[in-house]
């Protein structure tokens, strides 16, 4: 009888470590795997891959349950082993078990699985994933109210437990993800964080103000137009009339080609109108996401931005927004006008119309661009005034001189970047020079 009792009790405890082993692993292969492996292999028609999916969808049950037997499991090998030393010791057993159950759960029950597991945790988690659900069915009583008394102490300290991440958490996840891979090029990062901020980034920030959209005057001799076209390295060109905030069509040269091909070069039976298309206007409030969206469903490139009271802002087109992806974009009928030039002694001669982002992209500047989304609008934000010629600013730790202006826009700016030292802070304050 004692050695049939010795024996049992050793199984026994060899089973429960065994058991709490699992439910340890089991917690870390489902919380570690990688939601974009388990989805590839998902799709391809894992099944086993679709539960764990399921479970990291429900987490907070999942973990309740693995958790609640894990406890229990470790609390029966220590009243196991407790009563077999209390036999074997006297009372002193009792401080001899809690030492060596508390050594062989610690090593044998948490260490060891967690360690193996977090080196191919998506193998663990399909391999033990037929064992998930009917676990889930048995403990969801249990577990249902075990959450709901904890979710009810945590509210009666002003605790609120959000279910899922949000779509801000989501992104930050994927831009934590996309930091980490340092095995890929500044320049691919670059593009993976440009194709993330497209859901937040505004038509505004990208488009091309109207002051420096290239436009023709519908009104203008066929003749003229034509040369115009001609001479312009672009393709698509808003038509205006009255006056240029009227755009009443865009012409493509492709249709102007083909009409003066029509009519055998004779430009006098041209009618430019009737060859326009149709303005395609959006709210400047459009991301870039929704755009680039809009642009492949209605098989477009060019749209005209407009503002809250129907006013014209300026216009986009698809380029620009894969621009903002892969960097500048510049074909053989481009020209090139340098909007940032350096100068010897270190410091940029910069346009007031070029974008914050283009800067900051280049350089590898952390010019904010949260309220403007020009260097000149920067300066006019920052100052709350329009500065004169002469004038400088401190600026987010980067000297700004003004060195030409047209009437109320800055158009010239010198900029001298902060010592490397101080590159990495920030601060929303400016100090003006003179």
């Amino acid at each position: 009888m004692t050695i049939f009792y010795w024996l049992l009790s050793i199984i026994a405890l060899f089973m429960l470590i065994l058991f709490s082993a699992f439910t340890s692993a089991s917690e870390v292969a489902v919380l570690a795997s990688s939601r974009v492996r388990l989805y590839h292999l998902a799709k391809k028609g894992n099944t086993k891959a679709s539960i764990v999916m399921s479970l990291q969808s429900h987490i907070g049950g999942f973990i309740g349950s693995v958790i609640l037997l894990n406890t229990w499991f470790n609390t029966l090998v220590t009243a196991l082993g407790t009563g077999v030393m209390t036999y074997l010791f006297g009372p002193i057993g009792a401080l001899y078990a809690a030492i060596l159950m508390g050594a062989l759960i610690t090593i044998y029950a948490e260490v060891v699985p967690k360690m193996y597991v977090y080196t191919c945790p998506e193998r663990i988690a399909i391999a033990f994933a037929p064992l998930f659900k009917p676990l889930l069915k048995v403990m969801m009583p249990l577990t249902k109210t075990i959450n709901f008394i904890g979710h009810g102490s945590l509210n009666l300290f002003g605790v609120h437990i959000k279910g899922d991440l949000s779509e801000a958490a989501a992104a930050e996840e994927l831009r934590g993800a996309i930091e980490l891979h340092a095995s890929s090029s500044s320049e691919e990062r670059s593009m993976l964080r440009s194709i993330l901020d497209l859901t937040v980034i505004e038509v505004t920030e990208v488009m091309h103000h109207r002051k420096s959209m290239f436009m023709i005057n519908a009104d203008t001799p066929n003749q003229e137009i034509v040369d115009q076209v001609l001479k312009a390295p672009y393709t698509r060109i808003p038509l205006w009339q009255e006056n240029p905030e009227n755009i009443i069509g865009v012409l493509h040269t492709k249709d102007l080609l083909r009409a003066v091909q029509a009519h055998k070069g004779d430009l006098e039976k041209l009618n430019i109108k009737g060859i326009a298309s149709p303005p395609w206007f959006i709210p400047e409030t459009t991301t870039l996401i929704s755009q680039l969206a809009a642009f492949r469903e209605r098989r477009e490139h060019f749209a005209l931005v407009i503002d809250e009271y129907g006013d014209l802002q300026g216009m986009i087109t698809l380029e620009d927004i894969l621009e903002e992806i892969v960097g500048e974009i510049v074909d053989e009928h481009d020209i090139e006008i340098p909007g940032v030039r350096i100068t010897a002694d270190g410091t940029y001669i910069i346009d007031g119309t070029v974008t914050l982002r283009d800067l900051n992209r280049q350089f590898g500047w952390d010019l904010p661009d949260e309220h403007a989304s020009t260097l000149a609008g920067l300066i006019l934000y920052e100052t709350r005034e329009i500065p004169d010629v002469g004038q400088s600013f401190m600026i987010h730790h980067c000297r700004l001189d003004i060195l030409r202006r047209l009437r109320h826009q800055i158009t010239l700016v010198r900029l001298t970047p902060p010592p490397p030292q101080e590159k990495g802070a920030s601060s929303k304050e400016h100090e003006p020079l003179s």
